[in-house]
């Protein structure tokens, strides 16, 4: 969103990031219903990871504003070239594993499998039951690291939250997709409300904007039934790299 709205529609750098959280942000809520619907949304953890992120999302929006636009844009790209590297990479491990799907070290275990930790990761394993103390941490660590930048860079965090969710907790691409639409509605929410009177919003160009990606949305949510995972995170991957490579020529272009 960051990047259309910059080279396509000429939004300045700060108040596009501002704007993607909303587009982005409610898109989102939309979007989790149906995936809910298919039984594709770890709720737990959704939550979890999106009350911490969003902690983290207030600090990250203020030091955005003491940056320059055209640095957050190269930091946005290198950001998304690292997260596309780490899901190709995934990928290639789960097919060596055979069937391609989580290897036995990934898959989610009960807290009994790990009973040692801090008092603040046992109670994120109690609240999300499924997850070791040990994959707690991994979600904490993830959600504080995601909800910075998700402020700090002005967006939903999704190509940064399914990477986490994925390599973090072992979910398959589907479940880290639909997990992932609840997490951002949480961390673009609290981002957003940081820069409340701050800015100006295109509102001209955010409600069509936002109404397009709910529409887009639905034939998301029925293309990725009928795409396998791997295939999924392969072409995210791509996405990513092509989007980080344009946006960060552009941004060295106009340093």
């Amino acid at each position: 969103t960051v990047p259309v709205l910059v080279y396509l529609l000429a939004v300045e750098p700060q108040s596009a990031t501002s704007a993607s959280l909303i587009i982005v942000g409610v898109t989102s809520i939309v979007a989790a219903v149906g995936h809910a619907r298919a039984g594709r949304v770890r709720w737990r953890s959704a939550i979890v990871f999106g009350i911490i992120g969003s902690a983290t999302a207030f600090p990250g929006s203020v030091l955005n504003r003491t940056v320059n636009p055209q640095i957050l844009l190269l930091a946005f790209a290198a950001l998304m070239i690292v997260a596309a590297g780490a899901m190709i990479a995934r990928t290639r491990n789960r097919s060596s594993d055979g069937d391609g799907e989580p290897a036995p070290h990934e898959r989610p275990s009960t807290p009994d499998e790990d009973t040692h930790g801090g008092s603040i990761m046992m109670a994120v394993a109690a609240a999300t039951r499924m997850l070791t103390v040990r994959q707690a941490a991994k979600l904490v660590a993830a959600a504080l690291v995601v909800g910075f930048l998700t402020g700090f860079l002005g967006v939903g965090g999704g190509f940064l939250i399914v990477p986490a969710l994925v390599l973090a907790l072992g979910y398959p691409m589907p479940v880290a997709v639909g997990t992932s639409l609840v997490v951002i509605s949480i961390t673009s929410a609290g981002a957003f409300a940081e820069r409340l009177g701050t800015g100006t919003i295109p509102w001209q160009i955010v409600l069509p904007f936002t109404l397009a990606a709910i529409a887009g949305s639905f034939g998301g949510k029925a293309l990725s039934d009928r795409v396998s995972g791997t295939a999924l995170t392969r072409s995210f991957a791509a996405l990513l790299l092509v989007v980080a490579v344009y946006t960060a020529t552009r941004a060295l272009l106009e340093l």
